[in-house]
């Protein structure tokens, strides 16, 4: 069924394998305090509300919003205005529920361990639940109606012009949608289907500890998820290796937990799919969004099709680093031990904004806004949520969370973010509520394409041999991460679903299992499997939000069309990008994007991504074997 307005917004984020990293200062050995930050490099929260006096007014305005929508209950199969008017309280309700959790929520963000934060984003979880309960009467009541009563409304009352293309959608998932009693029952249990991902974001940001681990200077520091993610590029092969092995082996004692907690979620979504009445949890999750199940499944085949550059790859890097033996953790340090690509965050924002100047002055004026009033929270500190989101909130800025620190691949999630802030800026500013959020499908295009600008604009600008090795490197990993480890996700999701619904059980073992067997399917015979790398799904965040991951990928793909569009075509090309940036969830993400110049029915975008990634790959070889 197509779902409300989201009142749960959607944290749009980068992986945190490989794009996130230490803030603190290389000096410090302990992860900073929030309260260490200097005020520059944090978000404003402000701008959502000044204070929290104006905060709980929202509060209790969203309370009374709910019992004067009750009283249109029955009514709407009555007029125009009255449907017109529901409409137009409901989103009132959705703007207001946005900014109360968005409010409370990134305050959570920035330091998982705030008694006072984790109770208001659950004082607002429960009102949010209750919002569900009072507006679920909502859509059966439409879908009662005939055909023609509805367009007979329509045509009666322009006011009703912006919710066309809801209408039409709802209609088309009518056979999902239950009587107004089962709808309410549904909304009324939603906070507790919340539960996996709440006990996952506690055990994994706020209770779980990791040991001290050895630093590039020999010495000790604590190792947290952020510092992870740039130990493991250490030249240094012992700092990388104790790094991974005290990071997994720490995920490992709490395997049998996060093993029940995925299960919970698993068992959440297969009931939500049955209970609609989908044949499967892929099809539920993919029919809101209007995307054939042959999407999905014609991704994982065509990377399959594509495996032998990902394995020439891992034999060039074990070859390349003069490794007897590779191992995972090997993969994330550049090939380039002797160049330095430190990027500052304030020199970042430099190459950001000259990176994205094809698409044009207004885009770049927004930018530039952004980068420079509060949008971005830049670094890590003790308790903050690892990775990087985006926030979009209707009628407020969009807020960018980062963990960064100082290296080229923290600079590509600066720039990734940032493309997510200015798609949510464009879709809210150009589109009335009920379409200004843009799907999942199309939310990874506009971030990866910013990405990809940011890396060819530093290919065409760099002629030193080194740092062209080390960018050159850059952009096989970003394939490697974003478009096969991705795929394998998606596939490790695929087949923990088809178990599921056949009755297997989920443990622990079998999802180690499984784990192994498709890193090994993806990567080959050349590289070493070690034992701890089998709990590494019980890392991964994404897995909360399910066949979300497989989007990255169709995202990147389509990016990299648009994003050659943009650099090689005409400034209509450009226009077609805004365009697509505007729309918002105006229309189904295939034919937005179609519209944009990309076709992702087909396999070509990817066939196409794919074939770039093994050119860039015979480039490196290259330029490696001095030729």
């Amino acid at each position: 069924m197509l779902k409300l307005p989201k009142l749960f917004p959607l944290v749009l984020s980068a992986m945190v394998f490989g794009s996130t990293g230490n803030a603190a200062p290389a000096a410090k050995s302990q992860v900073p305090e929030r309260s260490e930050i200097p005020a520059q490099y944090k978000w404003q929260l402000s701008d959502i509300y000044a204070d929290e006096t104006l905060w709980q007014n929202d509060f209790n305005k969203l309370k009374t919003a709910l019992a004067a929508i009750g009283k249109f209950k029955n009514t709407l199969n009555q007029s125009s205005e009255n449907l017109l008017a529901c409409l137009k309280l409901r989103d009132e309700i959705g703007i207001i529920s946005g900014k109360l959790y968005a409010y409370a929520r990134m305050h959570r963000d920035e330091d998982s361990g705030n008694a006072k934060y984790q109770a208001l984003t659950g004082k607002t979880e429960a009102l949010l639940a209750e919002t569900g309960t009072a507006t679920a009467y909502i859509e059966p009541e439409i879908l009662a109606l005939p055909e023609q009563q509805l367009k007979t409304f329509s045509a009666q009352n322009a006011g009703l012009n912006d919710y066309q293309f809801y209408f039409a959608n709802l209609l088309r998932q009518k056979q999902h949608v239950l009587t107004p009693a089962e709808e309410e029952i549904l909304s009324r249990i939603s906070e507790v289907t919340q539960a996996p991902e709440n006990i996952f974001q506690m055990l994994a940001y706020a209770d779980m500890k990791f040991p001290q681990t050895i630093a590039e200077d020999g010495g000790q520091i604590q190792l947290s998820e952020g510092r992870y993610n740039a130990l493991i590029r250490s030249a240094d092969r012992n700092v990388r290796r104790q790094a991974f092995t005290n990071l997994f082996n720490t995920y490992r004692s709490y395997r049998n937990t996060y093993a029940a907690t995925l299960n919970a979620s698993v068992k959440k979504n297969l009931f939500y799919a049955k209970t609609r009445k989908y044949q499967s949890t892929l099809e539920s999750a993919l029919k809101s969004d209007n995307v054939p199940i042959e999407v999905y499944t014609n991704l994982i085949s065509t990377v399959h099709n594509n495996l032998k550059p990902l394995q020439r790859y891992v034999a060039l890097k074990k070859k390349a680093l003069n490794l007897p033996e590779i191992h995972m953790y090997d993969l994330y340090t550049p090939l380039v031990q002797d160049v330095s690509m430190n990027i500052p965050y304030e020199e970042a924002l430099i190459l950001v904004k000259d990176s994205l100047k094809p698409l044009g002055p207004e885009y770049g004026e927004i930018l530039a806004k952004g980068l420079s009033s509060g949008w971005v929270d830049v670094y890590e500190n003790r308790g903050k949520r690892t990775g990087a989101y985006c926030w979009g909130t209707h009628t407020v800025h969009p807020f960018v969370l980062l963990n960064y620190n100082d290296r080229y691949d923290a600079a590509s999630t600066l720039t990734h973010e940032m493309g997510h802030a200015l798609h949510s800026y464009y879709s809210h500013t150009s589109q009335p509520y009920v379409t200004a959020s843009y799907t999942i499908f199309s939310a990874e295009v506009a971030s990866t394409t910013n990405e990809i600008l940011l890396l060819d604009y530093m290919l065409n600008k760099i002629t030193d041999k080194q740092q062209r090795l080390y960018l050159l490197n850059q952009y096989l990993e970003q394939i490697r991460t974003t478009v096969y480890r991705q795929t394998m996700f998606a596939e490790f999701e695929l087949r923990l679903y088809e178990a599921a619904e056949q009755g297997e059980t989920i443990t622990a073992d079998m999802l180690d299992a499984l784990w192994r067997e498709l890193n090994v399917k993806y990567y080959g015979s050349d590289i070493v499997y070690d034992t701890e790398l089998n709990a590494e799904w019980a890392r991964i965040p994404h897995f909360y939000s399910h066949f979300y991951v497989y989007q990255y990928v169709t995202g990147y793909s389509a990016a990299t069309a648009l994003a050659d569009k943009i650099q090689h075509g005409g400034p209509d090309d450009r226009e077609r990008y805004l365009t697509f940036l505007k729309s918002g969830g105006s229309d189904y993400s295939l034919n937005l994007l179609k519209a944009a110049g990309v076709d992702m029915s087909s396999p070509k975008p990817i066939e196409i991504t794919l074939a770039k990634f093994s050119a860039r790959l015979a480039e490196l070889e290259k330029l490696l074997n001095g030729s």
